[in-house]
């Protein structure tokens, strides 16, 4: 009798490495179907947050009112480290422009707790923030300092909570700078833009605020002034002191009058 070595080699085979037993009977087993993603789903509301940082525009009959968030370091034209925290203004921009299109969304709450970051990106988001032609209020929690001002004040009416801060210093320029006259004169004209904004959408006086943007001796390494609560309602840059509560019954009597008016429909 002879022994068949194939079939003993192929029982030891599969007996030692059951991956390599290509059977028909092991391949038609039904393997466990995962679920299909739905087409045309809606990102949620998590991974909204996570991405840009704000949820999505309101989408429902729920809420009349959109609120965005301006926190850590404005972000510009280079990106910054992973550890800082950014709002980006290409972020910021698209959703500006879906508010001003979206009719159910009829009033803008601003909340602020930044320490300022690019001053083209912050005026871009000041310029896009005054030529809505919604109600719109801005709080500001924390601090609004540098090119925050600017945003601060670019909303109709403006809020800041009694413990938060405002630092008002000239504008300064990182990386490589050409030692001639022509880098001066565009740093003058960078903080002109700044100046005139300002005082264009809040109460305080152009020479007020330079002093307040030239003042020595009041932060501990810069130039500058640092105003807190009801000094910033004083000097007129913010109009009111209070919180999320005054912002938004002020904001609810804006979008009232404007319907009453007949500006919104």
């Amino acid at each position: 009798m002879t022994f068949d070595w194939s079939q003993f080699n192929k029982q030891y085979t599969d007996q030692r490495n059951p991956l390599l037993n290509h059977s028909p009977k092991a391949s038609e087993e039904p393997q466990p179907e995962l679920p299909a993603a739905e087409e045309g789903k809606k990102p949620g509301v998590l991974d909204t947050i996570q991405q840009l940082g704000q949820t999505s525009v309101a989408q429902s009959p729920d809420s009349n009112i959109q609120c965005l968030t301006i926190i850590g370091q404005i972000e510009g034209h280079l990106q910054l480290p992973p550890q800082n925290k950014t709002t980006k203004y290409e972020h910021l921009i698209p959703q500006l422009v879906a508010i001003e299109q979206n009719p159910k969304i009829e009033g803008l709450l601003i909340v602020l707790n930044t320490v300022g970051g690019d001053v083209e990106a912050g005026l871009a988001i000041a310029e896009m923030i005054s030529s809505l032609s919604k109600p719109k209020v801005s709080l500001v929690l924390g601090g609004g300092h540098s090119i925050g001002v600017p945003i601060a004040v670019s909303t109709d009416y403006s809020f800041i909570a009694p413990s938060a801060t405002m630092i008002v210093h000239p504008v300064r320029l990182t990386g490589l700078v050409i030692n001639v006259v022509e880098s001066f004169e565009y740093l003058e004209k960078m903080q002109d833009r700044v100046v005139k904004f300002v005082v264009e959408h809040s109460k305080i006086q152009e020479e007020e605020f330079r002093q307040m943007m030239l003042k020595v001796g009041e932060l501990t390494r810069d130039v500058g002034t640092n105003i807190v609560g009801s000094k910033a309602v004083e000097a007129g840059l913010i109009d009111e002191v209070g919180g999320i509560a005054q912002a938004m019954k002020k904001l609810n009597e804006m979008i009232q009058e404007n319907k009453e008016n007949g500006m919104l429909q």
